[in-house]
């Protein structure tokens, strides 16, 4: 038998449609002007793309930080999704591999809030999206086992993709696409012909070393 709830029991509304469509108004701008501008950009900026009064857009997202999160979250996943499927969709391992750099770099270029992030996702590894793209990178080291120089570790491969993601935000505005030839450069030293022992891996520190504080 079922038991009905008190009269003074508060019942949830369903978000009006206006509301909704206020809401993704919203995310689809911020989209837009985080591509283009970063994280920096003015809040009043994405309202007016968006067509909403600033009370409306605090509304749905009382911080900025939230609106930003919310929109790189997303962003981020479809990011590293199309460098996925860019991976997958090529049949020879090599080619898995450039393609999904290639893609990865491709779309990070276009995105400037998300070059800003990514740019923190080593010292940060819990950042929503970095485990979608370390998953991938496992995946085609697998592939391309007897392709890859001896040594070679997925962490490393991560890495060059932060690292080649620096090439292209301080080449973007002068030099663009000039990071292409530095993938093909990277992507090179890492074929089986280079056997030459790499580096043993350091271990990792817990607290950053103080540059003020003379060796001893």
């Amino acid at each position: 038998m079922a038991v009905a709830e008190p009269e003074n029991t508060p019942r949830r509304r369903a978000p009006r449609a206006d509301a909704m469509r206020n809401r993704d108004a919203i995310v689809e701008a911020a989209a837009e002007v985080l591509a283009e501008q970063g994280t920096a950009v003015d809040v009043r900026e994405i309202a007016r793309r968006s067509g909403v009064g600033m009370g409306t857009l605090y509304r749905h997202f009382p911080k900025k930080e939230d609106l930003v999160h919310t929109v790189l979250r997303k962003d981020f996943s479809e990011w590293a999704e199309s460098a996925r499927r860019a991976a997958i969709e090529a049949e020879e391992p090599w080619a898995a591999l450039t393609d999904f750099y290639q893609q990865a770099l491709t779309g990070y270029a276009r995105h400037r809030a998300i070059m800003e992030r990514f740019a923190l996702t080593w010292a940060d590894p819990d950042l929503e999206g970095i485990h979608q793209l370390r998953l991938v990178i496992e995946e085609l080291c697998a592939r391309a086992t007897g392709l890859l120089r001896p040594g070679v570790t997925t962490d490393d491969l991560l890495l060059l993709l932060v690292s080649l993601g620096h090439a292209v935000q301080i080449t973007g505005e002068c030099r663009p696409l000039m990071w292409n030839r530095l993938l093909r450069i990277s992507l090179d030293g890492l074929r089986a012909d280079h056997d030459e022992p790499l580096p043993a891996t350091p271990a990792p520190t817990t607290h950053p070393p103080n540059p003020q504080q003379p060796p001893r």
